[in-house]
């Protein structure tokens, strides 16, 4: 069995509800529900919650809620990875194996079913552990600076100044919109950012990490301007 998991839980604190706030028209984690739907992928999508607000939104998109997360699992230190776990148990209890499991964000207003579909290509295709979206930084990093506490500026490589930017090798982030990976990866904490995975490659018009309300602002112009019509 091949699952959808979507982490949603109600304790966002700089975006306050932000995962059913209203985004372009419709609640936030919506658009997370459609896509995954979308892709044709999962046998289930489900909505990995302990907020039952979050949970009743969810269930009028279609996604399921077959429990709700237990409060240890929901604080602000809980990471992805024992979400994924717990939801992964949890079928496996009901006697459903889950082979792949899919964590896709609830604030992930680009992520795309094509996406999703290629990136369970690359798992059927390949020995893997996991396989994620990422894209390209938009100036090298190799040129970064820091600022001192006494407000002076530093290179973090000044060995690097005087080599062109062009031959400086280019460097790559998580997009933050999904995860694919087996169920065996997910249940045994393996490292995400390993030689295990493969990337799949988004441009970076298609990618807004969503954390501050300018992140939001931000994230609904450049989805409009995709949009223009109001089509998504």
């Amino acid at each position: 069995m091949k699952i959808a998991v979507i982490p949603a839980r109600g304790g966002s604190k700089r975006i306050p509800r932000k995962n059913i706030k209203e985004f372009c028209g419709k609640p936030m984690i919506a658009r997370s529900i459609e896509a995954a739907y979308e892709s044709g992928c999962f046998d289930k999508v489900i909505v990995s919650t302990d907020d039952q607000e979050i949970a009743e939104v969810a269930k009028d998109y279609g996604a399921e809620i077959p429990f709700l997360r237990p409060r240890e699992l929901s604080d602000d230190y809980t990471g992805t990875m024992p979400v994924i776990a717990h939801a992964i148990e949890w079928f496996e209890a009901q006697n459903e194996n889950v082979d792949l499991a899919c964590c896709i964000y609830a604030t992930a207003p680009f992520v795309s079913a094509d996406d999703i579909k290629t990136g369970l290509n690359v798992m059927e295709s390949e020995s893997l552990d996991f396989a994620f979206t990422v894209t390209s930084y938009a100036f090298p990093i190799q040129r970064a600076i820091k600022i001192s506490s006494t407000n002076r500026v530093e290179m973090f490589h000044p060995e690097l100044f005087n080599v062109r930017s062009q031959d400086l090798e280019e460097a790559w982030h998580d997009a933050g919109q999904f995860y694919w990976g087996t169920s065996l990866a997910w249940k045994e904490n393996k490292p995400i950012f390993g030689t295990s995975s493969a990337p799949i490659v988004l441009p970076r018009h298609r990618v807004q990490d969503i954390d501050t309300p300018e992140d939001w602002t931000r994230a609904e112009l450049l989805f409009k301007i995709m949009n223009p019509n109001g089509i998504d």
